[in-house]
Parts: structure tokens; C-alpha cells; sequence
């Protein structure tokens, strides 16, 4: 998240649901979707009127992009006791909540708000079978026997395991351990992660579905402030129907580990110093302009100095207040744009386009250009968390849906898709230091290389392609409304399958 942009009281950022199996994609069938993007989609906004981005056809070979919705969890057994989305007797449906995907307990860190939407499936209990009502025109899914309840403990981990089998499978993990446990369910053969539910509070009990076909898996228990414990290695045999069927085990990938993240941390931080180094000639040029009281030739200096900002994204985090100097906007600002903690690019920017004159705007200027300085200083002693990379490939673009595509953050220079477009080069410096640790892992990658091709394509028609950002961009405002419906979907369906790549980068504790 750019420092200096208002958060909201929801989780700090919204994960993937790629080990995450408690909901079923808007096809009924499995509970994630290609290494589990979240099953919902974020719409775009054109000022406080909310909008549907227009969808975007599947590529060849591609699976289509998640729906929107959450679907009902299946009836337990008892205990535990009935869940929003739980069928009744009935058949009735309670859901609550909504959104983009399943919200983080990693940690307080408050993120921004999102808009939600709920599309309600229908869960009818038909013979003593639990189904569920798939979209228009598909077949019901038969979510199979009751679940199997699991211990949660360091003494017990995993156990018991009662009959396995292959096939889709909800299993009911209750803690009995003293403190707050993550549970994963791994392939024992190779370590990889088929599904992993977190935070599991003391004596509570949460569901894991997965798909499990002839193998050898154990769950893995991972209790607060102790080492992980391995449960017992349980054999799935396979049946004659698994041979006839080709039945296998559901989207897994191996775990990464901070280790294996740190090279591409350190090979990004290099990358973000030289582009600092960029940084600070343009600011000094902003500067310059600035004082020679030529408006036409500081704000032509202006956007190329924001774009080389804007290229940084994922290092916002790791700026801290000097990120909030730099690129702060008016949100929280009791003054709003006269308020002295109003600073950095968009101070001087409402200046530059708002006719201001004076000493002002040049002491606005020069605090920038100092600030920007200080932060080439400070970068050489800083670290960033491994641990952050994959997470900012994903904020950065959730970031431009949210501030860039809808003017939040335009102070008169209709810069918003420059800026995205920035963010777009900004993506790919992240991708590609990430890209060794997805092959193999993400098998998207391709598709996603795609997208981000058509993205960049697409907004390039609204403005100039030089990487000094001379020349005008197309404000949002004179976008027509189809256009407009483009490049949020192309953002969206970007920011969505991102999702993916941060919850795989995110480092996990194994045994």
C-alpha cells in the first residue's frame, strides 16, 4: 500500500484461497480454482457510483476467471455447530459476508476496505444428500459423505483419520491443543501443500475440503510459538474407478521458505536503488523548474518524476514515513489540501494545476526533492522483508483499482493511467525476480504473462509509451464508459490472478 493512503478496519491485504479450501469456486465443483484464486471479483468505480467491469473472454487453453461469490459451507456433523451457509432441515440458507477472497488472520495489520458482492447458491438436503445448486445450466454437486473430524494438537496431530479415501474430501480439524494452531494437509512423498486452514483458535473447529487421489498424505500442525509437528503418513489406495476415472489429488504446490526468497529480495533491492538513483535527477529537474516560475515546463517535468516513483511500488512498505513525505495524499488530513502534513508529488502536483503562485508552491518543491534525496540515503541501509515481495506483487495493482481507476489521487494532472501504467512496469519487476520460485509452482504463468501483455497494450492506446513519460495521457474522465470498462477489467482480472502469486510466495513453516 502507498504510504500515506488511508486503511480501513478489514485485514491488511486479501489472500488467495490457493491452500485455502473452504469455499467452492462458481462451478460447483472444486474448492479452489487453479491454485485457488479467490472464487470473487472486484468491480471497478466511476466516481461513487460502483460499476461491473466487463469480463474478459478465457485465452485459449485457459480455464475462465473466478465468479463472484461465496458458496455455503457443507453441514457438519455434530459437533461442530451449524455455520453461515450451513443447509437446515429445510434447506434454508443463511450466507453472510462476501468479497474478493477469504480474509487474512495472519496478523492486526488493517488493510483497505473492499467492495463486496454476494451471489447466494442454494443448498438443498435431497435424500439425505447434501447438494448444491451450481449456476444456471450446470449440474448439482453432491458434496459426498459427512466429514471426518481431526485433531489439532502437538500430541495428536492429525489423528484420527478415519477411513480414507479419494476423492473431494471435507475433513473437521478441532483444536484441543492450549494455543492458537495452523493446520496444513501435505502430500508425505513431496511436502507439497494441498490445503491449510489458519488460526485455529483453542478448543474451536474449522473445515478443510481437498481433493485427494491414491497417495500418501499426513497433516502437518503448527501451533503458535512452537516448532511444526508432522502427524502420521495415511495411505489413500486407489479403487477401480480411480483407474477408470484417472482420479488424482487436487491443486498442490511446495511450500516456499524466506530462504529461498531472500536472493530475489536482494537482486529487487539493487534494482530499486538504481531506479532511485533515477528518481533523484528527475525531482532535482522538478525542482528546478519549479523555481524558474515556468508552470508549462514543471508540470512537463512532473510526470516522468511520479512515473519513476510509481515504478517502485513494491518497495512502498519498506519507505516508511519517507514513502508518506513522498507520495502522500490528502486522506486523514483534517486541512485536506492546505494541510501542512499535505507534502510530496501531489502537493506540489494540486499546486502545478490548481494556478497556485508564490513562495508555496516552490518551498513544496524543494521539501520534495529533499525528501527524495534522504530516501536514496536511507535505502542503502535498509532491508526489506523477504516475506513482502510476493504480497506487493498482488497490492500493487490492487492499489491502482483503488486509488489510479477511480481519481482518488488525481489533483489535476489526469495522470491516473500513466500511473497505472507505471505500476504495470513496477508488476513486472517483481514478477521477474519472482518468476524461478513460480515455475513449477504456479502453472498460470503463462496465462498471467498474457494478461499483463494485454494490460500494458491496452492502456498504452491512452497515452505516449516512453519510458520519460513525455507527452498527454487520456484522463479518466474522458474515457468513454466502455473503455472505462476495459481497462478495469483488465487491471482487475490482473490484480485477481496476482492473488495467486503472493499467497505461493508467501513463506510457510514446515517440519
Amino acid at each position: 500500500m502507498p504510504p500515506g493512503r488511508a486503511r480501513s478496519s478489514r485485514a491488511d491485504r486479501l489472500r488467495a484461497s490457493l491452500f485455502r479450501t473452504d469455499r467452492i469456486d462458481r462451478f460447483g465443483v472444486f474448492p479452489f480454482r487453479r491454485f485457488g484464486v479467490s472464487s470473487f471479483r472486484t468491480g471497478g468505480f466511476r466516481g461513487d457510483r460502483f460499476h461491473t467491469p466487463a469480463p474478459l473472454s478465457p485465452e485459449p487453453g485457459e480455464s475462465p476467471s473466478p465468479g463472484t461469490g461465496a458458496a455455503p459451507s457443507p453441514t457438519p456433523e455434530a459437533p461442530p455447530p451449524p455455520e453461515p451457509g450451513t443447509a437446515t432441515a429445510t434447506g434454508a440458507v443463511t450466507v453472510t459476508g462476501g468479497g474478493r477472497g477469504p480474509k487474512s488472520v495472519a496478523g492486526p495489520k488493517a488493510g483497505r476496505r473492499r467492495t463486496r458482492r454476494t451471489v447466494v447458491r442454494f443448498v438443498l438436503v435431497v435424500g439425505g444428500v447434501l447438494v448444491l445448486a451450481a449456476p444456471s445450466g450446470a449440474a448439482p454437486v453432491r458434496l459426498g459423505p459427512p466429514p471426518s473430524v481431526v485433531e489439532v494438537s502437538p500430541g495428536a496431530c492429525g489423528r484420527p483419520w478415519p477411513l480414507p479415501r479419494t476423492g473431494l474430501q471435507t475433513f473437521v480439524l478441532h483444536n484441543t491443543a492450549a494455543a492458537p494452531t495452523d493446520i496444513h494437509l501435505v502430500d508425505a512423498r513431496t511436502g507439497a501443500v494441498l490445503g491449510e486452514v489458519e488460526g485455529i483458535a483453542p478448543g474451536a473447529r474449522r473445515r478443510l475440503m481437498a481433493g485427494l487421489g491414491p497417495g500418501t498424505y499426513a497433516f502437518v500442525c503448527l501451533p503458535e510459538d512452537a516448532d511444526p509437528v508432522l502427524g502420521p503418513a495415511v495411505r489413500v489406495h486407489a479403487t477401480a474407478r480411480d483407474a477408470a476415472t484417472g482420479q488424482s489429488s487436487g491443486p498442490a504446490a511446495l511450500p516456499v521458505t524466506r530462504e529461498e526468497l531472500t536472493p530475489p529480495t536482494l537482486d529487487y533491492q539493487r534494482w530499486a536503488a538504481a531506479r532511485i538513483d533515477r528518481l533523484v535527477t528527475a525531482t532535482d529537474v522538478l525542482r528546478a523548474a519549479v523555481d524558474s516560475g515556468d508552470r508549462a515546463a514543471a508540470r512537463a517535468a512532473w510526470l516522468p518524476a511520479h512515473l519513476d516513483y510509481a515504478r517502485l511500488g513494491a518497495a512502498y512498505d519498506a519507505f516508511g514515513d519517507a514513502g508518506r513525505a513522498i507520495d502522500g495524499d490528502t486522506a486523514g488530513l483534517p486541512g485536506g489540501v492546505a494541510d501542512p502534513g499535505f507534502t510530496g508529488f501531489h502537493r506540489v502536483e494540486h499546486g502545478l494545476w490548481h494556478g497556485e503562485r508564490g513562495p508555496a508552491l516552490r518551498v513544496a518543491a524543494h521539501r520534495l526533492a529533499s525528501d527524495v534525496h534522504a530516501l536514496r540515503e536511507r535505502w542503502s541501509r535498509t532491508r526489506m522483508d523477504p516475506a513482502d515481495l510476493g504480497r506487493r506483487a498482488h497490492e500493487i495493482l490492487e492499489d491502482t483499482l483503488q486509488h489510479e481507476l477511480t481519481g482518488r489521487t488525481d489533483h489535476g494532472s489526469g495522470s491516473g493511467l500513466a500511473t497505472a501504467r507505471a505500476h504495470l512496469d513496477g508488476t513486472r519487476a517483481v514478477l521477474g525476480r519472482l518468476r524461478p520460485l513460480l515455475r513449477g509452482r504456479y502453472p498460470d504463468l503463462p496465462a498471467l504473462d498474457r494478461r499483463l501483455d494485454h494490460a500494458t497494450r491496452l492502456l498504452d492506446r491512452f497515452g505516449p509509451v516512453e519510458e520519460d513519460g513525455d507527452g498527454d495521457w487520456t484522463p479518466l474522465d474522458r474515457l468513454t464508459p466502455a473503455d472505462r470498462r476495459r481497462v478495469d477489467a483488465a487491471i482487475g482480472d490482473l490484480a485477481e490472478r496476482l492473488a495467486s502469486v503472493a499467497t505461493l510466495c508467501e513463506p510457510r513453516r514446515m517440519p
